[in-house]
């Protein structure tokens, strides 16, 4: 960024140093925390509307301590539930049944978590990346901040009474060190790795070994059934999270600069939230964005001149090496005919109101041993054969630096140089705009180093089948040629270097909702990328086409503004309802009678739906009436028919927009679908023609809200994935979807023009007054005006300035 040293240094010297350089108003609206005690660690965090902290620090170690100190004020609780989990004490507090979050792993319950991450403890894995000089470990700037962030967590932990019901007088709320704050990062780099196995990594257990002379037949898992598996685990578009995110160049807005919309699908509970901050040390960063709890830099943003936002990618962050048993001793494998001794992990946990539970894992050069990919994906250990899962990102520290170098960029050059420098991010894409109409898309991410040329090479009868579907890797690992090698550039062994990324620069658009790079932009396709980055030449989702669709028809307008961005944020046009809706209403009027069949063979009248159908406006809008019938049917009609037998007209590459097309309505299942959604509707007391938002909602201090949007199948830009309970009046709750939203831009003065919003709001507390005003907001389509510049900071009128030192 082009900071103005002198003027911001000035600023935050008296900011830091002199409560007399604040305005007299503001400094009598701070609070007890007001009154600094003496040396250590220190920040000042400026408040503004929507609880909103603008945290200011002469540097990064005191940085991290104002940012760890305003996310613990915000989100104590689900803080000290994360650490307890990285430091594998889930079942010592809350039993070993109960179930985790989901927020860092995949573990089905907390022993299988507690297993896991106590051996990852025990190893000393964290420690070991801490101490690598960078580029391959993190930077001094990032491990500062990391020991800022723990003694900012602990120092409001000392100095303010919890409040929240989730944790107040709980034990396991304690103080953290910089091994709990790196171990969170860590958990989150394996998210789509070692974390998405955890019960398969702590469950393996040898076989014991072949008595007879002949060893036991293999229990080979079926190749067709482990490939469909496998396309299911790794659809990106189908997990837990998700987004949307588009860059406009300079060539279709109105000033000849560009534009960003980013709209990250994210959990709205539990620790992988968001979180909104500003970050200054005056000349070397100024920074604003959302932040993944217990990060201590912004993870999505924007500064002076750039702005970014991450998509989850598609690229298969894991590969399996298939190893060739000593049938005599199944913990031995070979690799070019040379045993290898599996390494043996003995870890115990301590459990609430039982006796400590040990369990082994097992270890090879490759990763852990590992049995299932959850329950469809079964990978056996038998005397002959075992899987090793490998995962790059248990050697990756350095998504903290690669935050560093996008924060302090100043056009997307800038951003694409640092992604190359730092390798650091795990699983996402990069969409960026900047100042002077640059657009940015790169799937920059750290993946296994799986040629389409070794996995031809290499791939066992498995893998052949995994690899093209998936992009799921099985590799021969007796053979010591199918090693991954190492790209030019790549700070580590084993992954991809920086010229192999699939990248695209100054497209007029350049977007992504979870497909492949292949249409980042759809008149400047992306290929020739090895097959573990993603496919292309396939159908698209139904959220990917509506996007394609939208942003398209706004560049080819032209003369976009950030106004833009925010209506297209919330349209909340659904793009199946535009394919099929019509279709559906005239087939269903046809229907004999009137009526349709259920699943459970009884007659329903449906004349209504068909009316309700025809009628709908095709958005998902609180006031939509149609919609909530809609939905629906067509969650029950896309889970009866295959895609294949969905439409009419078929995928066409040539035309991938817009094809498949024209809803196949004599599928067997339409009519049933239809039947089922309306008998459900009406038992439910519901009307099929009521207004969205008077069913789909959430329940925060005791009111409704009406909640906008739609789930992934109906391909709705602004995704929400609601909770049914038709008992409570339909769809009670949010579990994931749009989450911090910025729409950004520039106007040619000192200030970009941002518009944010974090639709869950800031805080977790239900005593706390930033617990549900942005969800308001959210409910209303409004928005927060961002207040980056100073002028704007100390103009807020609910600015509130808190002093934080370590002692």
């Amino acid at each position: 960024m082009r900071f103005r040293p002198k003027r911001l240094a000035v600023a935050a010297v008296a900011l830091l140093t002199a409560a007399a350089a604040l305005p007299a108003a503001a400094a009598e609206r701070g609070g007890r925390e007001d009154r600094p005690s003496h040396g250590g660690l220190s920040a000042v965090i400026r408040y503004t509307e929507y609880g909103i902290p603008h945290i200011v620090a002469r540097d990064w170690a005191g940085l991290g301590f104002g940012t760890g100190w305003a996310q613990a004020a915000d989100q104590v609780c689900v803080l000290a539930d994360g650490f307890v989990t990285v430091r594998g004490e889930r079942s010592r507090y809350f039993g070993a049944d109960a179930k985790p979050d989901a927020s860092l792993s995949s573990a089905s319950d907390n022993l299988a978590s507690d297993l896991y991450f106590r051996g990852v403890r025990q190893a000393g894995t964290v420690e070991k990346l801490l101490a690598r000089p960078a580029p391959a470990g993190p930077s001094r700037a990032s491990r500062e901040l990391m020991r800022g962030y723990a003694a900012g967590y602990n120092a409001w932990l000392r100095k303010n009474r919890i409040t929240d019901p989730a944790c107040a007088g709980a034990a396991w709320v304690r103080p953290v060190t910089t091994l709990d704050v790196a171990a969170r990062g860590h958990a989150i780099a394996v998210l789509g790795g070692e974390g998405r196995a955890v019960d398969g990594i702590t469950a393996a257990r040898p076989p014991a070994p072949a008595t007879g002379a002949v060893p036991d037949a293999p229990d080979v898992p079926d190749a067709r059934d482990t490939a469909r598996a496998a396309r299911g685990l790794f659809a990106a578009h189908d997990s837990d999270m998700g987004s949307n995110a588009v860059a406009f160049s300079g060539a279709t807005t109105a000033d000849g600069r560009g534009l960003l919309l980013g709209n990250p699908h994210y959990p709205w509970q539990g620790g992988r939230r968001f979180w909104q901050s500003q970050q200054t040390i005056p000349g070397r960063l100024n920074v604003a964005g959302g932040s993944l709890l217990g990060s201590p830099t912004v993870s999505i943003g924007h500064n002076a001149e750039v702005a970014w936002s991450h998509t989850v990618a598609t690229g298969v962050t894991l590969n399996l090496h298939q190893l060739t048993l000593d049938p005599a001793d199944p913990t031995v494998y070979l690799v070019d005919g040379r045993p290898e001794r599996m390494t043996k992990r003995t870890v115990t946990v301590p459990v609430k109101d039982g006796a400590p539970v040990a369990r082994t894992q097992w270890w090879t050069r490759y990763g852990p041993v590992v049995d299932a990919f959850g329950g469809s994906l079964p990978l056996p250990w038998t005397t002959t054969t075992a899987y090793a899962l490998h995962d790059p990102n248990a050697a990756n520290l350095r998504a903290s630096d690669t935050a560093l170098g996008l924060s302090t960029a100043r056009d997307t050059d800038d951003m694409l140089a640092a992604l190359r420098r730092t390798q650091g991010l795990p699983w996402v894409n990069t969409i960026a705009a900047d100042s002077a109409g640059h657009t940015l898309f790169t799937q920059s991410q750290v993946l296994p180093r799986i040629t389409d040329d070794l996995a031809r090479r290499c791939s066992t009868a498995l893998g052949k089948a995994t690899y093209p579907s998936s992009g799921l890797a099985v590799l021969d690992g007796s053979r010591g040629d199918c090693a991954l090698g190492r790209d030019p550039g790549a700070v580590q062994a084993g992954i991809f270097g920086p010229a192999r990324m699939p990248t695209l620069k100054d497209a007029p658009y350049a977007e992504n909702s979870n497909n492949s790079a292949w249409l980042a932009n759809a008149d400047r396709p992306l290929t020739g990328y090895e097959r573990v980055f993603g496919d292309f030449g396939t159908p698209r989702s139904m959220r990917t086409r509506g996007a394609l669709e939208d942003v398209a028809a706004m560049a080819g307008r032209g003369g976009l503004t950030v106004r833009d961005l925010q209506r297209q944020q919330f349209a909340n046009r659904v793009p199946a309802g535009d394919l099929a809706a019509a279709d559906a209403a005239k087939a269903c009027a046809e229907l004999p009678g009137g009526t349709a069949r259920s699943g459970a063979g009884a007659a329903v009248d449906v004349r209504e739906a068909c009316d309700v159908l025809a009628a709908w406006d095709r958005t998902v809008d609180t006031g939509s009436r149609g919609a909530l019938l809609f939905d629906r049917f067509w969650r029950k009609l896309t889970a009866a028919v295959p895609a294949d037998r969905l439409w009419r007209v078929p995928f066409s590459p040539a035309d991938p927009v817009r094809t498949p097309h024209t809803l196949n309505t004599a599928a067997t299942g339409f009519a049933t679908a239809l039947a089922d959604a309306v008998a459900e509707l009406r038992a439910a007391g519901v009307e099929l023609d009521a207004p969205l938002g008077r069913h789909q909602f959430v329940v925060r201090d005791g009111r409704r809200l009406p909640v906008h949007g739609g789930t992934e199948s109906l391909g709705v830009w602004n995704k929400i994935e609601p909770v049914w309970r038709p008992a409570q009046g339909g769809y009670a709750e949010v579990t994931t979807g749009s989450s911090y939203i910025q729409a950004v831009g520039w106007d040619g003065s000192r200030c970009p023009v941002a518009r944010t919003l974090l639709s869950y709001s800031q805080s977790s507390n239900p005593d706390s007054p930033h617990h549900a005003d942005q969800t308001r907001l959210y409910s209303g389509e409004r928005w927060v005006t961002s207040r980056f510049c100073e002028k704007d900071i100390l103009s807020s009128p609910a600015l509130r300035i808190v002093r934080v030192r370590e002692r």
